[in-house]
C-alpha cells in the first residue's frame, strides 16, 4: 500500500485529490447543505414533508364537503363557486411544474422556505374573504402550495436509501389521504359547528408551524462531483404562462360548456385558444433551453405512460369526491339527505383504508415490481367502480364502495411515483415530480368538470317545500360518471402494460 501511495504521490495524484476536496469544501459553505444525513435527520426530514402534504391536502379538501355553504353564503351559483376549486387546482398545477424545476436549479430547501411561508400567508387570508372573487384569488394563491409536492418527493429521493424509498414515497403518496380524511371529517364539523371562515382560521397555526419546522430540519442534499458544473438556468415563465392560459381555457370549455353551450362561438373561441395555446406550449418547451416542463423526458416511455396514469388515478379519486357527498347530501329521492359532517364520516374509511395499503404497495414494489403495483391498485379501483355503478342503494353500499376504491387509490399512487423516479436521472427528480404533479392536477381538473356537466344535464325534480322544487343529479348522472371511471381504470391498465421493466422499480 505504501509504493502505491509513493507511486501515486510522484505522479501527483495526491495534490489533485487534495486540490479536489478543497474545491468542494468551498463549494459546500452553507450549513444547510450536507453530503449525507443520520437516520434520525432522514426521518425527521420525511416526517416533515408528510406533514406538509397533510396540510396541503387537508386545506384543499376541507372546503369540498361546504360547497353548497359557500352558494348560500355568497349568493351565488354553483358553477360560480365551482371556481374555488377550479383556481386552486390550475394555479396548482402551474406552481407543481415551475417550482419542481426551480428547486433543482436553486435549491430545495429555499424554494420550499419561501413556497411554505406564501402559503401560510394565503392560509391566513382565507378566512377573511368578503367576497366569492376574493375567495377566488385567495384559493389560486394557495395553490402555491402545491409547489411543494413536487419538491417534498425530490428531496425524499435525495436522502432515502434505495431500498428503503419505496415505503417513504408511500408515506408522501399517503398523506394525500390523510389530509383528505382530515379535510372531510373534522373541516366538515368545524364548518358545521362554527362557520366555513373557522375551517381556516384554525389552519393558520399549523401552516406557520411548517414553515417553522422547514427552517430548523430541511436541508439540501450535495452532490459534490456536480457542483462545479451545476448552473442556474433561466425561469421559463413564458411556458409557464402559456400551459396557464391552455388549461384554464379548457377547464372554462369543459365546465362552462355544459350551460352555455358547447357549440355557442363564445365556447368554440374558448376552447381554439386552449388548444392555440397547449400546442404553442408544446413547441416552445422542445426549443427552449431550460424547460420548466422537460419534454425530453417525456420521451421516455415509462415517464409519459407513468403521468397519464397518474392523471387516471387523480380523475378516479375526484370522480369519487365530487359524487359521493352530493350523492348523501341530496335530499330523497335523490340522496339520502345526510349533513355534511355525517357525509365527511361516511367517507373516512376511503382515506383510512389509503393509509393502510401504502406500506403494503410499497412491499409489492420491492418484491415484485412498480408495474405490479399500479395494476393492482387500477384493478381494485375497477371493481369499485362497478361497485358504485350497480350498488348504492344504501349508506352501507356507498362506504363499501368507497373504501374499495380508496385501497386501490394507494397501490396506484405509490406505484406510480415509484415508476417514474426510477426512470429517470436523480438530478432530474425534481423537475420530474413536478411534471407528474401536473398531469394529476389535470385528473383532479377534469372530474369535477366532467361530473358538474352530466350532473347538470341529468337530473330529477324534488320538491323540498309545500311551493318550492328544486333540481338534483338524478341515477343517470352518477351512472354515466362511474362509467367514466370504468373506461378510465382500464386504459391505465392497458398504459400500464406497456411499460418497459427495469431493474430500479
Amino acid at each position: 500500500m505504501s509504493i502505491l501511495k509513493d507511486i501515486r504521490k510522484d505522479l501527483g495524484f495526491l495534490d489533485s485529490d487534495k486540490k479536489k476536496k478543497a474545491t468542494e469544501d468551498r463549494l459546500i459553505k452553507d450549513k444547510n447543505e450536507v453530503k449525507s444525513l443520520s437516520k434520525k435527520d432522514v426521518y425527521i426530514i420525511i416526517a416533515i414533508m408528510a406533514f406538509a402534504g397533510t396540510l396541503i391536502s387537508y386545506v384543499e379538501t376541507m372546503i369540498v364537503p361546504a360547497i353548497p355553504i359557500f352558494v348560500k353564503f355568497f349568493s351565488s351559483s354553483y358553477d360560480s363557486v365551482s371556481w374555488i376549486l377550479i383556481a386552486y387546482i390550475i394555479s396548482g398545477t402551474i406552481s407543481a411544474a415551475l417550482f419542481g424545476k426551480i428547486a433543482d436549479d436553486y435549491g430545495k430547501r429555499k424554494v420550499f422556505l419561501i413556497l411554505a411561508f406564501v402559503y401560510a400567508i394565503a392560509v391566513s387570508m382565507g378566512g377573511f374573504a368578503r367576497t366569492l372573487d376574493e375567495l377566488i384569488i385567495i384559493r389560486a394563491i394557495q395553490g402555491v402550495g402545491m409547489g411543494m409536492f413536487p419538491i417534498a418527493f425530490a428531496v425524499i429521493n435525495d436522502f432515502v436509501d434505495k431500498d428503503k424509498l419505496p415505503l417513504a414515497q408511500g408515506i408522501m403518496s399517503a398523506t394525500f389521504s390523510i389530509g383528505a380524511g382530515f379535510g372531510l371529517v373534522l373541516g366538515a364539523w368545524i364548518t358545521q359547528s362554527y362557520g366555513w371562515q373557522w375551517s381556516y382560521h384554525s389552519a393558520i397555526p399549523v401552516a406557520f408551524a411548517l414553515v417553522i419546522l422547514a427552517y430548523l430540519f430541511l436541508k439540501d442534499k450535495v452532490y459534490p462531483k456536480n457542483l462545479a458544473l451545476k448552473q442556474k438556468g433561466k425561469v421559463d415563465y413564458i411556458g409557464a404562462s402559456s400551459l396557464g392560459i391552455g388549461l384554464f381555457t379548457l377547464v372554462l370549455y369543459i365546465s362552462e360548456g355544459g350551460i352555455i353551450g358547447y357549440t355557442k362561438l363564445y365556447m368554440l373561441l374558448t376552447l381554439a385558444i386552449s388548444f392555440i395555446s397547449l400546442a404553442y406550449f408544446v413547441r416552445y418547451e422542445i426549443h427552449f433551453i431550460d424547460p420548466f416542463i422537460n419534454m425530453k423526458l417525456l420521451k421516455i416511455r415509462n415517464v409519459l405512460l407513468s403521468n397519464v396514469v397518474g392523471l387516471f388515478a387523480m380523475a378516479s379519486m375526484y370522480f369519487l369526491f365530487f359524487t359521493v357527498p352530493t350523492l348523501l347530501q341530496d335530499p330523497s329521492p335523490s340522496g339520502f339527505g345526510k349533513t355534511i359532517l355525517e357525509s365527511g364520516i361516511i367517507l373516512l374509511p376511503s382515506a383510512l383504508l389509503n393509509i393502510v395499503f401504502a406500506p403494503i404497495a410499497a412491499t409489492v414494489i420491492k418484491r415484485k415490481s412498480a408495474e405490479a403495483s399500479i395494476l393492482i391498485g387500477l384493478g381494485i379501483t375497477l371493481v369499485a367502480f362497478i361497485l358504485l355503478l350497480n350498488y348504492r342503494y344504501t349508506v352501507t353500499d356507498i362506504i363499501i364502495g368507497s373504501a374499495v376504491l380508496g385501497s386501490g387509490m394507494s397501490f396506484m399512487l405509490v406505484g406510480v411515483i415509484n415508476k417514474l423516479l426510477n426512470s429517470i436521472p436523480r438530478e432530474n427528480a425534481g423537475e420530474a415530480t413536478g411534471m407528474n404533479t401536473v398531469f394529476r392536477s389535470i385528473g383532479m381538473a377534469i372530474a369535477p368538470a366532467v361530473g358538474g356537466v352530466l350532473e347538470t344535464t341529468y337530473f330529477i325534480s324534488v320538491k323540498v317545500a309545500p311551493t318550492i322544487t328544486m333540481h338534483f343529479p338524478s341515477a343517470t348522472a352518477f351512472n354515466y360518471i362511474y362509467y367514466t371511471g370504468i373506461a378510465f381504470s382500464i386504459m391505465g391498465i392497458i398504459l400500464t402494460l406497456l411499460m418497459k421493466s427495469n431493474k430500479k422499480s
